[in-house]
């Protein structure tokens, strides 16, 4: 990848054309998205993130509905992911809660269709974040990622997705559904930002032409508060910032730009998608604008020094995703 890269570069995976830049939504609460999606719009996004269990769905429709309204862009100009929530691991709920996402965001197909986690939770009553007496999640221990895949390529079949992918599956977990789909996943969302660069994994998906896509790709500040709201402990949790890192803000500085946009710019050239999250127009700005400029050899080696393996992980062994240590599918033991 090269200077050449526009707000408009796209990776492709089959049929699929991802914009290479999206607007992270995760903890956007619904007064704040409204002013995000308008402001990414007006920026040049068209590539729109969002989950069923980041309970922001319907304000998304909400607000896009207006968008379309508006005539700003159309359907087909947006490419909008969303995820099938963990508590819906089963073949039976697949169609059931796209359905329920089609539903609240206003639309008649979704872009890319993601299992949001290979780990299962106990299907009860929709409740999202159900905890046990112990504070853990009830675990749903008979997953099986086969069975469910061929509910997600029924939802291509039925035109309800134009593509499905995962998130958080780990290298073994992927390999299994390349040799075992009949539509191959074309994405694989996962942490990922310059202290933790998943090498092995990004080279293999990178071979089999799955596309990688970045969350948390600035860090996730916000991380430990969140995890404190559900109630989880934060014993242990890593507090990691890449926007502070000398060797970070030394290359923004030389590129009169922000940490934020080298950050960004590195995990473009790497070969990835990124989906920041922010609900301020200005950073939403901010962050899109990594375009007009390119990280030499020199720095692009430079920052990929700065990987700390499985130590750079935030979204792993301590807090919220504790308690799936448990269970065999979960995806972090490799």
């Amino acid at each position: 990848m090269a200077a050449s890269l526009t707000p408009s570069s796209v990776l492709v995976s089959g049929q699929m054309r991802m914009p290479v830049i999206g607007l992270g939504t995760w903890q956007a609460t619904p007064e704040e998205i409204d002013i995000a999606l308008n402001a990414a719009i007006d920026a040049g996004y068209r590539h729109i993130d969002t989950a069923f269990v980041y309970v922001n769905e319907t304000a998304i429709g909400d607000s896009l509905r207006k968008i379309f309204a508006s005539g700003k862009v159309e359907r087909k100009d947006l490419f909008i992911v969303t995820k099938l929530p963990s508590f819906a691991n089963r073949p039976e709920y697949v169609e059931v809660y796209i359905k329920k996402s089609l539903e609240a965001l206003q639309l008649d197909y979704i872009d890319l269709y993601l299992i949001h986690n290979p780990v299962g939770f106990e299907h009860k009553n929709g409740s999202i974040f159900r905890k046990n007496e112990n504070g853990e999640f009830e675990l749903d221990y008979e997953v099986n990622h086969i069975e469910l895949w061929k509910a997600m390529e029924a939802q291509v079949d039925a035109g309800r997705a134009k593509s499905i992918g995962v998130s958080n599956f780990n290298l073994r977990q992927v390999k299994r559904l390349l040799e075992n789909s009949r539509i191959p996943p074309a994405n694989n969302q996962v942490e990922l930002h310059v202290y933790l660069q998943q090498e092995k994994l990004v080279s293999f998906c990178r071979e089999n032409n799955v596309i990688i896509c970045a969350y948390a790709p600035l860090g996730s500040p916000k991380l430990i508060s969140f995890t404190q709201k559900l109630g989880f402990s934060t014993e242990g949790m890593r507090e990691i910032s890449p926007m502070t890192d000398p060797v970070i803000v030394e290359i923004a500085k030389k590129h009169n730009k922000l940490p934020s946009q080298v950050l960004l710019r590195y995990l473009v050239q790497y070969g990835v998608a990124v989906i920041p999250k922010s609900s301020n127009p200005e950073r939403i700005k901010q962050n899109i604008e990594i375009f007009d400029f390119e990280l030499s050899s020199e720095e692009m080696e430079k920052i990929k020094k700065l990987d700390k393996g499985k130590e750079g992980r935030m979204f792993a062994e301590k807090g919220l995703f504790a308690s799936m240590k448990k269970h065999p599918e979960y995806p972090f033991n490799d």
